[in-house]
């Protein structure tokens, strides 16, 4: 039912002395002390006229409402009129008055004006706040009337409001225009409380699920951010549990922030172009916005921010990245930023690859890419190279820690390397520094490494040998997996001398495979171990493909030594050929063989076998043979 205060007329007029307070269906009817002299108001366009048989003197102009009325209801009841000095009418048939910046506007000091009058006047949640503050402005006092207007303001407002959880929200929300007055007045600090101990004090708020808790985040949500964090604040301090306060802070966040309900991925598509289409959310909000709306936003993500609770488990982590996110875009401080990271450092493996695929932005004001060609990169490298450095302390001050962490983390690093590694523009200090970020001991299996480096060579293949090498270090060959090491060895795009060496890691999985000493890799040691017939049949095919490499290899190795051969034969020839070109001209120069030569062609020689000619061509032969 909903709950007013009437100020009305007496029940019989003359009975001045009577003030009582008769309270009816959860409506109090206060009376009249006043002689009415006015039956009603009349509104014409911007003014507001008194229906009555005697003329007013008294003309009030209230932002662009003017209101004429008479001099002696509002006199005695408001302080500050009777104490100002009047300003005579142009017309000389009254005064002026401008009161300038009165609380709640015309339409409050028409309900006033109502009241002074004697007039039925509705006291609810939402004037309450205003007319308690326009009649503190007014100075009406218990001193000029009793059961003047403040009086009757805080009643309402103690008894009525503040036992309510719907009203204070409606009064609290009412404040929001009233500045100062309802600050000094401490109508926000105790509808702030009020809420606060409701919320902390409620039975719903013992259980063990969030969802039955959080009855009360949509009221909270559509408060200021300024009376959010007093009731937060306050709420903390009365007992409420972090894990609520942070689902609240959640939730406030959700409403007020924009693109904090979209998933901000990364992108799978790299290049400048799509990457700012990919990006077009959130600036093109920050234009339309304009430059008051950014900076209402900067000041929300900010405050959440400072009133998050200290424990890690407060928020997601999820949440905390897409803070993140918003504080670069919005150009929140770099304290904040950092404060954000370490956060996310502490939680950092409950993320996953999206979210933490930070898009790089500008640290000015307009939110877009930077344009400097060492910092083209798709993604905030840096950024996520600090997380891991903040986890990375983190787990050295928690000595007790689950190794699960590292592992999770490990698997994460590698996820996110390889998104990264299809940037063209990454450069390969920034990725080899990310991928050494990590401890040795932190990866149990290099698969996931593997594929990074895969991607990142594929996406540059204009790598030199020496950057290939670089790159290819940071691997651990022995912590690949059977499967990971037979696509290495096929892999062209890795140095030969890696080849190698996976190579040799491969031989000795699959000696210690076939030894049974050990079980085959899986290519991830966290899951749970293959059925002992799968990995039988595995033996078998990896005995197989050795039997098939050792004929591949021996062939190999005889062909070489037929080829090193026929090499070594043309050498002899080629050493042997000068020799015998030298003699034979020495025997075609003498005379004896000039001779011998003139005998032949005389006829006689014709006949007979030349049987240096005949040995010679037998050496040839031999030769050749």
């Amino acid at each position: 039912m909903k709950k007013s205060l009437t100020l009305g007329r007496p029940l019989s007029p003359g009975s001045d002395s009577d003030y009582n307070d008769q309270v009816h269906d959860q409506s109090i009817v206060v009376p009249s002390k006043l002689v009415t002299i006015a039956d009603s108001f009349e509104k014409k366009e911007h003014s507001w006229f008194v229906t009555s048989q005697v003329p007013t003197d008294l003309t009030i102009q209230v932002q662009d409402i003017t209101f004429y009325a008479h001099k002696y209801p509002l006199v005695s009841r408001c302080g500050y009129i009777s104490q100002i000095e009047l300003q005579p009418s142009i017309s000389n048939l009254g005064y002026d008055l401008k009161l300038e910046n009165f609380p709640g506007g015309s339409e409050t000091f028409e309900i006033i004006l109502k009241f002074c009058y004697g007039l039925p006047v509705d006291l609810n949640p939402n004037n309450a706040a205003s007319l308690r503050c326009a009649s503190e402005f007014l100075e009406m006092t218990e001193e000029l009337d009793e059961g003047n207007l403040i009086s009757k303001t805080e009643v309402f407002l103690t008894f009525v409001v503040l036992s309510s959880w719907r009203d204070s929200i409606t009064v609290l929300k009412s404040c929001e225009n009233l500045s100062p007055w309802a600050e000094n007045l401490q109508i926000v600090r105790r509808c702030c409380d009020s809420i606060a101990w409701k919320a902390s004090q409620d039975k719903s708020t013992t259980g063990e699920t969030i969802s039955e808790e959080g009855w009360w985040f949509d009221d909270v949500a559509t408060l200021r951010i300024d009376h959010f964090m007093r009731i937060m604040t306050t709420a903390r301090a009365k007992g409420l549990k972090p894990e609520i306060i942070g689902s609240c802070i959640m939730h406030y966040a959700e409403k007020w922030l924009p693109g904090m309900d979209v998933a901000l991925e990364g992108p799978r598509a790299f290049g400048c172009g799509k990457n700012e289409l990919q990006l077009s959310i959130l600036s093109g909000r920050r234009q339309e916005g304009g430059v008051g709306h950014n900076k209402e936003l900067k000041m929300i993500i900010e405050s959440l921010v400072s009133i998050l609770p200290p424990e890690k488990e407060a928020v997601s982590c999820k949440f905390l990245l897409r803070m993140l996110k918003m504080s670069v875009v919005y150009s929140a401080t770099q304290v904040l930023v950092s404060e954000l990271e370490k956060r996310v450092g502490m939680v950092l493996q409950d993320a996953n690859v999206n979210d933490l695929l930070i898009p790089t932005y500008r640290n000015g004001d307009q939110g877009k890419l930077v344009n400097s060609s060492e910092e083209l990169t798709m993604h905030d490298i840096d950024a996520v190279q600090r997380i891991v450095e903040y986890f990375l302390m983190h787990e050295q001050q928690q000595p007790h820690q689950h190794k699960s962490s590292k592992l999770n983390v490990s698997k994460l690093l590698d996820n996110y390397l390889a998104e990264i590694a299809r940037d063209p523009n990454l450069s390969i200090t920034k990725f080899h520094v990310l991928a050494e970020a990590l401890p040795e001991n932190a990866r149990t299996c290099h698969d996931g490494l593997y594929r990074a480096i895969d991607t990142y060579l594929k996406t540059h293949p204009s790598l030199s040998e020496h950057d290939r090498k670089r790159l290819c270090k940071v691997m651990d060959y022995e912590k690949l997996s059977l499967d990971a090491c037979m696509h290495a060895a096929q892999n062209d795009r890795l140095p030969l001398r890696i080849v190698i060496q996976v190579l040799l890691a491969e031989q000795v999985k699959m000696r210690v495979a076939m030894k049974g000493k050990e079980p085959v890799a899986s290519g991830k040691d966290s899951e749970q171990e293959e059925s002992q017939p799968s990995a039988q049949m595995e033996i078998k095919t990896l005995k197989v493909e050795l039997e098939k490499m050792k004929m591949n290899m021996a062939e190999l190795q005889r062909e070489h030594y037929e080829l090193q051969r026929e090499c070594e034969k043309l050498n002899n020839k080629q050493r042997s050929i000068p020799s015998w070109t030298l003699g034979w001209k020495k025997i075609k120069n003498s005379t004896l063989f000039s001779g011998k030569v003139d005998g032949n062609e005389s006829g006689d020689g014709m006949q007979r076998p030349n049987p240096v000619n005949g040995r010679m061509s037998d050496r040839r032969r031999l030769s050749v043979a």
